[in-house]
């Protein structure tokens, strides 16, 4: 996004902090899925939530920094991500993606940024059609120059 051409909601969503936080929650999702059918331990799905929820939620610019320098040297987004998120987890990392790939994140975190915008355009339209109806019903009888075929005709409300 062009910050002068987004407003600050926005862009939020589609700045790299959103985004891995999403990335973040389909791998933890993915974990307690695989250890509620026992693929993989438990408490590694909890290590898991609780050491990569903590890390992600106060991403700093170091942070983002510390992916992108991982990303140049692996020439890869989402390993990059997971080799970032393991440096929180610890060993338990391990599990983390496991029986995934990269288009499973990607994919679903671009659905989940979709519908964060959608949302808010949604709650945009139906600000501005409330404020339409206010200014419809404020306006209901004030005289205007009617139209006819593209010029001026009798007036109306």
């Amino acid at each position: 996004m062009v910050p002068r051409y987004s407003r600050p909601a926005m862009a939020a969503i589609w700045a790299p902090e959103n985004r891995y936080r999403i990335w973040f929650e389909i791998e933890a999702l993915a974990a307690e899925g695989m250890a509620r059918v026992g693929a993989i331990p438990a408490e590694a799905a909890r290590t898991i939530r609780e050491r990569g929820a903590a890390k992600v939620a106060r991403i700093t610019a170091e942070d983002l920094e510390r992916i992108d320098a991982i990303e140049r040297e692996t020439r890869h987004d989402v390993i990059a991500f997971l080799t970032w998120l393991a440096e929180a987890i610890g060993p338990d990392s391990r599990f983390v993606h496991q029986g995934m790939t990269s288009s499973d994140v990607l994919d679903t975190c671009l659905s989940v940024q979709l519908t964060q915008a959608t949302d808010l355009l949604a709650a945009d339209l139906d600000a501005v059609l409330a404020a339409l109806k206010t200014r419809a019903f404020e306006h209901k009888h004030t005289l205007t120059v009617g139209r006819s075929h593209g010029i001026h005709a009798e007036p109306t409300t």
